[in-house]
């Protein structure tokens, strides 16, 4: 995908990635939450890749003193298993390394297995359970975590 662009998400890609939650996930953002993470939210840290000036992807984080919690990963159905939920991951955590961040958590549904070896790709290791974590289903969900070899865990 020699036309993939991954970039800073930006106030004016809201629409595009509120519409893209609602085909990838059972309980979406709405446009407000975009709005409040990419105009409020001074922790938060958004990528969208973009393939012929459409958003087809997204990833996002919270950075919480060195650590970043990613909030969502999501590509568009249709666009999937093409790598853009690995170039925005890539992309995510190098920009967040270089901000400073030195460890990453997510929590990840047991029933998505793509997901969870996508994450694995980025040395994500499963750390615990969170039981009933999904209020759609009460699924549970898994805890990830990667550290940067030179983190200190104190």
């Amino acid at each position: 995908m020699s036309s993939l662009i991954i970039r800073k998400a930006e106030v004016t890609d809201i629409e595009e990635m509120a519409a893209l939650d609602l085909v990838c996930f059972t309980a979406p953002w709405s446009e407000e939450a975009f709005r409040q993470e990419l105009e409020e939210n001074n922790l938060a840290f958004y990528v969208v890749a973009e393939l012929n000036e459409q958003i087809v992807g997204y990833a996002g984080l919270w950075a919480i003193l060195e650590e970043g919690h990613i909030t969502n990963v999501a590509v568009a159905p249709e666009y999937r298993r093409k790598g853009i939920g690995n170039a925005v991951v890539e992309v995510l955590l190098d920009a967040s390394e270089q901000a400073g961040l030195n460890s990453f958590t997510l929590e990840v549904r047991i029933s998505n297995i793509q997901a969870q070896n996508l994450y694995k790709k980025f040395d994500f290791t499963e750390a615990g359970i969170r039981k009933g974590y999904y209020q759609d289903n009460g699924e549970d969900a898994i805890i990830m975590w990667r550290r940067k070899s030179n983190a200190s865990c104190e």
